[in-house]
């Protein structure tokens, strides 16, 4: 892996895991029981963490492609039609499903940037591998997993660790299954919330990860500094200081920028590791100063 890809190029994702329909609604304060009130501001959109990778890789310029389940539903007409405007290909696994799309409602209040959020997810559903995957490989530069669909994922970070592409691991939170993946997972980037068998500490998760065949690795916790591991040594990285309006899909973005900046062949150090992880931050904490994703992307 390397930090930049190459000159004239624009690198190729293949990102997989959850596509969900969000709701997203600004609130003064989450609504106590049988309450009900007026939002100050609605977005619905594609959601999902591998999802929202891939909208951020595009932006970067990067040419993302989604592996999931989204099915026929008339809700997923306009889930395909938000990532068709915003240059993410779909590969959807689930095509003939006339159930509803999975359906995130996501309450942000306004006074803090912080999020409540209810979804369906992945669950009850079960996504295998296309047919057309070798092929799939062969033209992505990277594969970013956010650990939903886990069999697919453990399929597709088997196969990916196979053609020699490098992988990468959203860790939002522990899953059953997640031992399975990490065992081809390359980097892997978690939140505080993910929490490994025994390990409490973000040291103890980095740790563990190492333990389990991870080369590089780093833990993310807000506005703290990232954390982060790898052959050698390790440090920290700071989180630029913003005004947070919403943390909803902070996590998405970072992973997808940091996907875009570890594309293409060729080694990567520690200072170029850590250098991709401020860069990825940065661009994340940008993505906080706004309500929206979509507010992002129209500022840029």
């Amino acid at each position: 892996m390397r930090t930049e890809p190459m000159a004239g190029r624009r690198p190729a994702g293949l990102f997989v895991g959850l596509c969900t329909l969000d709701v997203i609604q600004l609130v003064d304060h989450v609504p106590d029981p049988d309450e009900k009130l007026t939002v100050r501001g609605q977005v619905v959109a594609a959601g999902g963490p591998a999802t929202g990778a891939a909208v951020a890789f595009a932006h970067l310029g990067g040419r993302p492609r989604l592996l999931t389940g989204l099915g026929s539903h008339p809700l997923a007409l306009g889930v395909r039609a938000d990532l068709d405007a915003l240059g993410v290909r779909l590969t959807d696994l689930a095509a003939d499903r006339v159930q509803p799309p999975a359906v995130s409602s996501i309450l942000v209040t306004e006074s803090t940037g912080e999020r409540a959020v209810a979804s369906a997810n992945a669950t009850g559903h079960r996504l295998r591998a296309p047919a057309g995957l070798a092929e799939l490989l062969e033209s992505c530069d990277i594969a970013e997993f956010d650990g939903h669909h886990m069999d697919l994922a453990v399929e597709v970070a088997h196969a990916a660790r196979a053609a020699g592409r490098p992988t990468l691991l959203d860790g939002g939170s522990w899953k059953d299954g997640t031992e399975r993946l990490l065992a081809s997972t390359d980097v892997a980037v978690c939140s505080a919330d993910f929490h490994p068998p025994g390990a409490a500490t973000p040291a103890e998760t980095l740790e563990f990860l190492r333990d389990h065949g991870v080369t590089w690795a780093a833990v993310t916790a807000g506005g703290a500094p990232i954390v982060w591991a790898g052959p050698g040594g390790g440090g920290l990285v700071g989180v630029p200081e913003t005004r947070v309006v919403d943390t909803l899909g902070a996590g998405d973005v970072l992973h997808g920028v940091l996907a875009h900046h570890l594309s293409g062949p060729g080694p990567v150090d520690g200072p170029a590791f850590a250098e991709a992880l401020a860069r990825a931050a940065a661009v994340a904490s940008r993505a906080c100063a706004s309500f929206g994703t979509r507010a992002w992307l129209t500022a840029g």
